[in-house]
């Protein structure tokens, strides 16, 4: 006498073969931890980010010495009318000030270097003050007001001790910017050539959608960037609390906090263009050709700014040109020369410049990424 023996009936999802394809999400984050695992590894990486950092440093320590040899002058101002309430209570003491009867008195003292500035009376500007300069503007003084004037400059073009503190928070806007754009940039392209020339791309598309591997490549790369931004923001709040420059650091504040904002739609879009960049060679020796124009429009705002940080015009320009807007703005904000509604209008068309640039980044990227030997050019690439 036979037995039928009946074998249980597997559940559907237990006859799969493999493992369940990540999502997208999964895949952006897996990219991205990767990207960070890999420059936290990289020696080039660490050392370069401390000898930012000791740089910033070292220029918040000098700036503290200067501070320091200069703190106990007063500072002569004139002042039309009931213009000089617009000092805060805490810098009356820095302040020999002169009252003068009408504007055209307070200009001529200023031009003959008998006062540093004049605080006068503005109808055009919503504070009500307008504080007026010979050559230059001092920050400290603009700092010291309790609403931000209108600034203006009688005759620009000279240095001073003012004119020096402004190329040195120029420069540190500026060198910022480029070290951290170019550094984890070229990161970008570097990686993506290494994917490409080892064929681990093909292994990676297989697993993940291409959209998922170019974001977790600027998302990786993008934290790391802002992690360094942090960083130096703190070392910098930290080193101007410590050295005395409290004043420097109230007048400092608002333009880092517009820096950051501006370098995290900036850092993205360049992130884009390194990506599309990196994917159209296959070989690490061709990658300067591809990158070497993104690179230049780095250099440009980090060479502008040192050369022309005082120049209205120039700093103007920079300012709403979206490759250098991160360090244009900031540095006419730390002067006082701009509107409140110029850092909101600049990161507006940042902001719609960087879609775009995304848009033809990631498009260029997908089309490129399979296409070995020489080098693609960028209209195959468009039309893919």
């Amino acid at each position: 006498m036979s037995t039928a023996t009946h074998t249980p009936t597997e559940p559907a999802a237990s006859r799969r073969s493999g493992p369940a394809s990540p999502s997208l999400t999964q895949s952006i984050g897996l990219v991205a931890e990767r990207e960070v695992k890999m420059r936290l590894r990289s020696k080039t990486f660490l050392i370069s980010t401390g000898i930012l950092l000791l740089v910033i440093l070292a220029g918040i320590v000098v700036g503290g010495f200067l501070a320091k040899n200069t703190a106990t002058e007063t500072t002569k101002i004139a002042v039309v009318g009931s213009a000089g309430s617009g000092l805060t209570e805490g810098s009356a003491g820095k302040f020999d000030v002169s009252g003068v009867p009408d504007r055209a008195a307070a200009e001529a003292l200023v031009k003959a270097g008998d006062v540093k500035a004049a605080i006068v009376p503005s109808d055009t500007n919503a504070t009500g003050f307008e504080l007026i300069f010979a050559t230059e503007a001092d920050p400290a003084l603009v700092t010291s007001l309790s609403v931000q004037p209108e600034v203006t400059i009688l005759d620009p073009g000279s240095d001073g001790s003012a004119g020096f503190l402004l190329y040195i928070v120029s420069l540190g806007f500026g060198l910022v910017f480029f070290v951290s754009a170019t550094t984890f940039g070229a990161s970008i392209a570097q990686s993506v050539v290494e994917e490409k020339q080892t064929r681990v791309v093909e292994i990676l598309m297989s697993a993940i959608p291409v959209r998922a591997l170019l974001a977790g490549k600027v998302l990786g790369n993008s934290i790391l960037a802002f992690a360094q931004i942090i960083a130096i923001a703190a070392l910098s709040v930290i080193g101007l609390t410590v050295t005395g420059q409290t004043e420097l650091l109230a007048g400092i504040g608002l333009p880092v906090v517009w820096f950051v904002v501006f370098f995290v739609l900036g850092f993205i879009l360049l992130a884009a263009l390194f990506a599309a960049a990196g994917s159209l060679v296959s070989r690490q020796e061709d990658i300067g050709s591809t990158t070497t124009p993104i690179t230049m429009l780095i250099m440009i705002p980090y060479f502008a700014v040192i050369f022309f940080n005082d120049n209205p015009l120039v700093m103007t320009i920079m300012s709403y040109v979206p490759f250098s807007a991160a360090v244009g703005m900031p540095v006419r904000l730390f002067v006082g020369s701009a509107q409140w509604w110029e850092p909101l209008l600049s990161l507006i068309i940042l902001a719609a410049t960087a879609a775009f640039v995304i848009w033809i980044g990631s498009r260029i990227y997908e089309n490129s990424l399979l296409k070995m030997g020489g080098r693609v050019k960028i209209s195959e690439a468009l039309k893919g």
